[in-house]
């Protein structure tokens, strides 16, 4: 009976001691974010962004918090019109995707990536994935029809394009949003190339950018460097290996964009295909800016409180 009750009140204590190290460090309406959840996002925030590492602390888990409560706040969203619980094949696509961006060769490889640095679960990370592929598919619904794609102008582009060859670039980007007040823009601005001076591109693109890339450190992929638009083209066209543009005002943000890598591809292109990949490449332009804006709008509908 002694040694019964010795091992009962061990459990107890043990358990209580557990509990008092979780720590509620955020909530929305009525979820709640603790430490432990802070722990586990910024680890794989890491895995995206290996470069991450060499940030403080403290910067690492305001950027863990940032991206736990938009994550919430589109799932929140997202509930009111869909079962996040069904199946979705696009998403397992989505998830595919970034292992291919992330450089790894299949599910088991990412898998041990994940418990080396203590993060989500395989399963956790797929929902994740899923709930990015039902965000994307929520934007394009509600802003699809709004999007107008100059066709006439993106075949003259592909009529350019020499057959047998093209130069392709490795892009990062940092988006920001444009500020009506000139001062504090400049001070933006100013406080951008320092960080990127200091702490290199990737992590001042994780710590400013509002773009979704931002969780990879500003990585957007290998594009050609004639389908860029024009007004891109030419603060890019002169550009070498990691060197990175002036800022660029596209629409209501501004982009700093990055070269990564370069190469160049020979094969022959099909232009109607060619034509199909363009119009596909504005629309997630357009997108991306409709995604941004439908955010912060709807963001404001709901009770965010923070430590």
């Amino acid at each position: 009976f002694f040694l019964l009750s010795t091992f009962f009140i061990c459990q107890l204590i043990f358990t209580n001691l557990s509990f008092s190290k979780v720590e509620i460090i955020a909530s929305i309406n009525n979820k709640i974010i603790t430490n432990y959840d802070i722990k586990k996002e910024a680890n794989y925030l890491k895995i995206l962004s290996p470069k991450m590492s060499e940030l403080d602390n403290n910067i690492i888990i305001k950027l863990a918090k940032e991206s736990l409560i938009k994550e919430i706040i589109k799932k929140e969203e997202l509930l009111k019109f869909v079962d996040l619980n069904e199946e979705n094949t696009f998403a397992n696509q989505y998830f595919n995707d970034v292992l291919f961006k992330l450089g790894y060769k299949d599910e088991i490889e990412f898998n041990r990536e994940l418990l080396k640095y203590d993060s989500y679960s395989l399963e956790e990370v797929k929902f994740k994935s899923k709930i990015e592929i039902y965000w994307n598919d929520l934007i394009y619904n509600k802003y699809n029809s709004k999007i107008n794609i100059n066709k006439k102008k993106l075949e003259k582009k592909i009529k350019e394009i020499n057959i047998n060859q093209k130069k392709e670039i490795f892009l990062s980007e940092i988006v920001l949003k444009n500020e009506k007040n000139k001062k504090n823009l400049q001070k933006l601005i100013n406080e951008i190339k320092l960080s990127i001076n200091k702490i290199g591109f990737s992590n001042t693109a994780s710590i400013y950018s509002i773009s979704e890339s931002s969780k990879f450190g500003g990585k957007i992929g290998w594009f050609e460097k004639t389908n860029l638009s024009e007004k891109i083209y030419e603060k890019i066209k002169n550009l070498e290996i990691n060197e990175f543009s002036e800022i660029i005002k596209i629409n209501n943000n501004l982009i700093i964009l990055k070269i990564d890598d370069m190469r160049d591809v020979k094969r022959i292109i099909d232009k109607d295909k060619e034509l199909e990949r363009l119009i596909a490449i504005e629309k997630n332009k357009k997108l991306k800016d409709y995604s941004i804006m439908y955010f912060n709008k709807i963001k404001t509908n709901y009770f965010i409180n923070e430590k």
